[in-house]
C-alpha cells in the first residue's frame, strides 16, 4: 500500500520527520536547563543528560524498526508522534515538585535526595525520547516503496531529521527559554509536534476517530496558558527569579542584604547592603592587588580598573569607594545579570562602563590599559577554560599599565590545591611574581600577579604606609589585613594550561567528586 493511499504523501512524511527531529533536540536542550537550574551545568550533568538520552534513542531506533515492519501504517506513525509530544509536555509538570525538593536538598548538601531527584528527572525523559527515536526508522519504512531507492529515502529522512535537530538546538537557548522560560519551552515543543501530527492524523482517519488525540492538544494548550505552579525555587527571602540565555538567576533578600545566586545556587556571586561595603568575601580582595608593588604605593597610583566577570557589581562598588570615580570597564557575559544588578544592587556608578559580552573577547578588543584587572568569571564549579590559559594571561598582561596587577578568584577543596597549583604555574609563564591567599571560611583562594617583579614584603610595608594616611578608606585597610594574615607559601609546580590544552574540567570534576565523597560533606550535613 502506498503512502498516498493513506492520505500521507512522502513530502508530508518528511515534514513530520523534520518536526520530530526538532522536538528531540529541543527537549534535550530544555532538559539541560531544567536540571541545570538545580544541579548546575557542569560537564558531569551534561554527560548524564546526553548519555541517557542516547540510550533512550537507541532503544527507540530498535523498537521503531521492528514496529514499522509489523505495522507500516501512517496513522500509527502520527499517533506515536502525538504521544511523544504530549509526554514532553508533562515532563516539567511532573518534574516541578521533584526539583523544588531537590533545591532544598542542595542547600543542605543532602546527597541521597539529590541523587534520587536527579535520576528521577532523567527517567522522565525516557518515554518521549524512546518514542521520538522510533520516528526515523518508521519514516524510512513508510518512505520506501522500491528497494532500489531505499538508500536515497533513508538519506533524506536522516538529513531532514538532522536539519530539524539543528533548529531544535538553538531555539531553546537563544529564544524560547529567555522569552517564556523552561516550563513553557517544554510545553511549546510538545504542542507543535502534537498539532502538526494531529493535522495529518485527521486527514488519514477523520476527526471522529482522532478526538482523543485532540483532547491531548487541548490539555497541552491549557498547561501552556496556566504555566508553572509557583516559582522554580522557593528559597527563603526570594525577591526575583528569571531565566536568561545563560543562567537561571535568583535574588534573595535577608535582613537588608541582597544576594545574587545563579543556577544551582552553590555560591553567592554578588551581595549588596545599602549601608555596608565590606562583606569579607572575594569582592574586596581584588582591591589589594596593586599594593604588592614597591612602597610607598598610594591610592592615586590606581588609575583604571577592568573587571572580567562583573556579576551585579559588588567589586565595582567597593573599588569606587576606595579609589574614587576612576574609569572602570566591567564585562558580564549575561546581559540579564546586568539588568538585575542595576535593579537590585545599585550598580549605577557613573564611572562604570558596562559590557554585556564575553570578558576575553571584550578585553581583546579594548584599547584601554588598566592598573588592575579582576577576573571573577566562575560558573560553579568551573572557571571558563579560555580564561585560564597562557594566551589569556598574556592578553591581560598587555592590557595592564607599568604597575598593573591581575587578581583572579579560584576555587579549591579543603585538601586539594591542584587547581591553584596549575593556575599559578600557568600565570608564572607570563607574570614575574605570583602570590596566593586563602579566603577564611570559604573554598576560595585569590591569586595576585604583578606586571613588575615584586616581593611579598611590599604588601605589609604598603599597609603600614597607608595606615598612617588619614584619607585611607577603612575598607582597604581591613581587606589588606585579611590578605596579609592569610598569604600562603608559594604553590607547587603544576600543569601549564594553553588554548590548545586546558584540562581544568578534568581537575575540577575530580576535586568536586573527591570532596563530595569525603568526610567534610558529612560534617557539613550534620
Amino acid at each position: 500500500m502506498t503512502l498516498s493511499s493513506y492520505y500521507l504523501t512522502r513530502k508530508s512524511l518528511y515534514f513530520l520527520v523534520f518536526f520530530s527531529g526538532m522536538t528531540c533536540l529541543g527537549l534535550e536542550m530544555a532538559a539541560s536547563r531544567l536540571l541545570g537550574n538545580i544541579f548546575g551545568s557542569s560537564n558531569l550533568v551534561w554527560a548524564s543528560i546526553i548519555g541517557l538520552i542516547l540510550i533512550y534513542l537507541t532503544v527507540g531506533y530498535f523498537l521503531g524498526g521492528r514496529l514499522a515492519d509489523r505495522h507500516p501504517e501512517p496513522a500509527l506513525f502520527t499517533k506515536i508522534l502525538i504521544i511523544a509530544g504530549f509526554s514532553g509536555v508533562i515532563i516539567p509538570v511532573i518534574a516541578q515538585p521533584i526539583l523544588r525538593f531537590a533545591a532544598d536538598a542542595f542547600d543542605q548538601l543532602n546527597l541521597g535526595i539529590l541523587a534520587g531527584s536527579f535520576v528521577s528527572v532523567l527517567i522522565l525523559m525516557l518515554v518521549p525520547m524512546i518514542l521520538l527515536g522510533t520516528a526515523s526508522p518508521f519514516a524510512i519504512r513508510l518512505a520506501v516503496e522500491d528497494t532500489s531507492s531505499a538508500g536515497q529515502a533513508a538519506g533524506k529522512v536522516y538529513a531532514i531529521s538532522t536539519l530539524g535537530s539543528f533548529i531544535g538546538t538553538f531555539l531553546p537557548s537563544l529564544i524560547l527559554i529567555p522569552l517564556i522560560g523552561t516550563y513553557r519551552t517544554f510545553v511549546t515543543f510538545g504542542i507543535v509536534l502534537i498539532f502538526i501530527s494531529l493535522i495529518f492524523l485527521i486527514r488519514i482517519q477523520g476527526l471522529k476517530k482522532s478526538i482523543i488525540y485532540l483532547f491531548l492538544l487541548i490539555i497541552s494548550l491549557a498547561l501552556l496558558i496556566v504555566g508553572p505552579c509557583g516559582s522554580i525555587k522557593t528559597s527563603m527571602g526570594q525577591v526575583y527569579e528569571g531565566e536568561s540565555a545563560y543562567n537561571y538567576i535568583q535574588v534573595l533578600e535577608q535582613d537588608g542584604y541582597f544576594m545574587l545566586r545563579l543556577n544551582e545556587g552553590q555560591g553567592v556571586h554578588s551581595v549588596y547592603k545599602e549601608d555596608q561595603l565590606n562583606f569579607y568575601g572575594p569582592w574586596e580582595q581584588f582591591l589589594v592587588g596593586p599594593f604588592f608593588n614597591a612602597p610607598p604605593f598610594n591610592l592615586k597610583s590606581v588609575n583604571s580598573i577592568g573587571i572580567v566577570g562583573l556579576a551585579a557589581g559588588t567589586t565595582a562598588r567597593a573599588a569606587t569607594h576606595v579609589f574614587g570615580p576612576i574609569p572602570m570597564d566591567g564585562w558580564e557575559i549575561d546581559p540579564e545579570i546586568i539588568n538585575v544588578g542595576q535593579r537590585f544592587f545599585d550598580m549605577n556608578e557613573p564611572n562604570l562602563t558596562l559590557y554585556g559580552q564575553d570578558g576575553r573577547w571584550g578585553l581583546e578588543n579594548s584599547t584601554n590599559t588598566y592598573s588592575l584587572i579582576a577576573v571573577d568569571a566562575y560558573r560553579p564549579p568551573y572557571i571558563p577554560p579560555h580564561l585560564t590559559t597562557v594566551e589569556f594571561f598574556k592578553l591581560v598582561y598587555d592590557h595592564l599599565d607599568e604597575n598593573g596587577c591581575m587578581v583572579i578568584n579560584v576555587g579549591r577543596s579543603p585538601t586539594d590545591r591542584r587547581l591553584i597549583n596549575d593556575l599559578s604555574t600557568t600565570i608564572r609563564q607570563v607574570f614575574p611574581s605570583v602570590y596566593v591567599m586563602d579566603l577564611p571560611d570559604t573554598f576560595n583562594s585569590m591569586l595576585f600577579a604583578t606586571k613588575k617583579p615584586t616581593i611579598e614584603a611590599n604588601l605589609l610595608n604598603n599597609f603600614i604606609y597607608l595606615s598612617q594616611q588619614e584619607d585611607t578608606p577603612t575598607l582597604l585597610l581591613e581587606t589588606m589585613q585579611i590578605t596579609i594574615a592569610n598569604l600562603q607559601d608559594p604553590p607547587e609546580t603544576g600543569t601549564i594550561y594553553t588554548d590548545d590544552l586546558a584540562p581544568i574540567e578534568w581537575v575540577t570534576n575530580n576535586m568536586v567528586l573527591s570532596f563530595l565523597l569525603s568526610e567534610e560533606v558529612t560534617t557539613l550535613q550534620e
